[in-house]
């Protein structure tokens, strides 16, 4: 059986980008297995936009799977500077991506298992996609206790989160995407998912928080090699076919338009851009020369910029004339670090007090920490 799944992988990496075309083309029924060879997020994404955009699903269904790098991947409607930890995850290459489906924030690295099922919106059912994964577990290993709950999560032990949901349905197509938590890195996990942004009052859609743990720990002979095979042959056994492909996403010449895709999904603009409008309120202290005094900020951020800002501190401390100067730069600026101190830097440049300049550069500093 480990010879056989073995060989069958090692087929498909050298057979399937070839084979790839002539599978959708003969695909015209029955399902249809897709194996990404890519861990990049935006191009993993960008193929699921894709699948869902040029492929007749009428008479088809089809499985995606794959893996990615380090990453935290947001709902459409979600707020990443809720959502999770981004000067962690700058400091430790943890990228961030906004699906185009809703739902709650997650984690993926390689320890992760993704998986999209496509079917036409008639046939959408996010339920029966969970109880084919419950089987392949039982089948691999039958003393696992998983279940799906009503929130479509896959619980282990009726306790912990083994795999979240979301989906995506169109005019006819729709899809179903989960995760499977097989080894991640729950110490990353829980850093990059816990947002140190206090004061923040928004209407996007917030994270539901749970307890999660990896397959791998409640049995150690697991790998994701292993449950991808199951739930491969599950799905295969299920829907009568034997079309397991490999494919790359980033492929132009297989998926015209797929390059396109993968940069909308990796733009400032997608990811920040699109969140809903939020405002941050909070106060910080500022300790100078043995004294200590509180000043108070609150700005309103739409999509992804300054709209307004306010900072209130004692008029001794910075003339008013150059804090109006700092809100008004500031005014119009994405909220993000890079932008924030580019702008900082530039009042800095024409400030030849050098008080004022040490003020001005301790206060900078403290706004850039709320980006």
């Amino acid at each position: 059986m480990i010879i056989r799944s073995f060989l069958k992988r090692c087929l498909q990496s050298y057979y399937g980008c070839k084979v790839l075309k002539a599978g959708f083309q003969t695909a015209t029924k029955g399902g249809l297995i897709l194996q990404s060879i890519s861990q990049d997020v935006y191009q993993n994404l960008a193929f699921e936009d894709w699948i869902h955009d040029n492929v007749n699903l009428e008479n088809r269904s089809i499985l995606f799977m794959w893996r990615n790098s380090s990453t935290v991947v947001i709902g459409r409607h979600q707020n990443p500077w809720q959502e999770c930890n981004l000067t962690v995850m700058r400091q430790n290459g943890i990228k961030l991506a906004r699906r185009r489906s809703g739902g709650g924030t997650v984690y993926h690295d390689e320890g992760n298992i993704n998986l999209t099922f496509f079917t036409t919106r008639k046939k959408y059912g996010r339920m029966d996609n969970l109880k084919l994964i419950v089987r392949a577990l039982k089948t691999l290993r039958p003393q696992l206790d998983v279940q799906a709950n009503e929130r479509y999560d896959l619980l282990l032990n009726g306790i912990f989160k083994i795999s979240g949901t979301a989906a995506k349905l169109g005019r006819t197509a729709a899809y179903h995407h989960c995760t499977l938590l097989c080894n991640a890195d729950k110490f990353i996990l829980s850093s990059a998912l816990k947002s140190p942004y206090s004061g923040i009052k928004s209407n996007a859609t917030p994270s539901v928080h749970a307890l999660v743990k990896n397959l791998f720990e409640e049995d150690p002979t697991l790998t994701c090699e292993m449950l991808i095979d199951a739930i491969a042959e599950e799905y295969a056994t299920h829907h009568q076919t034997d079309r397991h492909i490999i494919i790359n996403p980033a492929d132009e010449t297989e998926f015209p338009g797929i390059i396109n895709k993968t940069r909308e999904l990796q733009a400032w603009d997608w990811l920040y851009g699109k969140t809903p409008k939020f405002n941050i309120s909070t106060c910080f202290t500022i300790t100078e020369e043995q004294s200590c005094l509180e000043i108070n900020v609150s700005m309103d951020v739409k999509n992804g910029r300054i709209e307004t800002c306010n900072i209130d501190m004692p008029q001794y401390w910075l003339p008013p004339t150059m804090c109006d100067e700092l809100k008004s730069n500031l005014i119009g600026s994405r909220f993000c670090p890079n932008e924030a101190t580019a702008v900082i830097t530039a009042l800095l440049r024409v400030c030849t007090d050098h008080k004022l300049y040490s003020k001005l550069d301790l206060l900078c500093m403290k706004l850039v920490t709320l980006m």
